[in-house]
């Protein structure tokens, strides 16, 4: 029912069936390939219903991971193996992102175990959602972290953020002129102009000493 490609390599056509439904091919991880093509064979549609979704168990991993799915309407779909190739890879009915790990093994050539099990489509469907969301939720965690770092490195506390506006405003004000009182006007102008500052460079208060 199924074929896989990997770029230089025979187009492959005859997996394992492990039942009725599953099926598996094992593929040789060297020389190192970065993605994969599953396709549905000329001639062959899935029951009704279902859609075949692709599993990946990389070399060496006890993680099978869920890549993506095809079906009728989608009969093909490349699958992004190896994070550490560049290039953006379609990824069937679902993302697409696993890694794999080209290190030999002891004892032969690691395998790439990619498995393909026709399931119900609404299952595959909300599999590969939950996957989704697990990937973003993942993306989102490294992202905050790095912001955190970022974050930690520049902060100020509050007690200077406040000392450079009170010296910003003290000033602006003092140019005004000499003596103890000013204007209420220079205090409205003074205002504006850091409200206008603030929008165009909102963090200069971090970067200087309020001036």
């Amino acid at each position: 029912m199924f074929g896989v490609i990997v770029s230089g390599r025979p187009v492959l056509t005859e997996p394992q069936a492990i039942s009725g439904t599953q099926f598996a091919f094992s593929i040789p991880s060297i020389p190192s390939f970065s993605h994969i093509v599953v396709f549905l064979l000329p001639g062959t549609t899935l029951p009704d219903g279902t859609a075949a979704a692709v599993y990946a168990q990389l070399p060496g991993a006890a993680e099978v991971r869920l890549l993506g799915a095809i079906a009728n309407e989608k009969p093909s779909a490349i699958f992004k193996i190896n994070n550490k190739a560049g290039g953006p890879a379609g990824g069937g009915l679902g993302d697409n992102d696993a890694m794999a790990d080209d290190a030999a093994l002891n004892g032969g050539v690691p395998v790439l175990a990619l498995g393909i099990a026709v399931e119900p489509a609404a299952q595959v469907a909300v599999n590969l959602e939950q996957k989704k969301a697990q990937d973003a939720a993942a993306a989102g965690a490294q992202g905050a972290g790095s912001e955190m770092v970022v974050r930690g490195q520049n902060a100020v506390t509050t007690k200077v953020l406040a000392q450079r506006i009170i010296k910003n405003c003290y000033d602006f004000l003092t140019s005004w002129g000499s003596g103890d009182t000013v204007p209420l006007n220079a205090f409205q102008a003074w205002w504006t102009k850091f409200e206008n500052k603030i929008e165009r460079d909102p963090g200069f208060l971090e970067r200087s000493d309020g001036g």
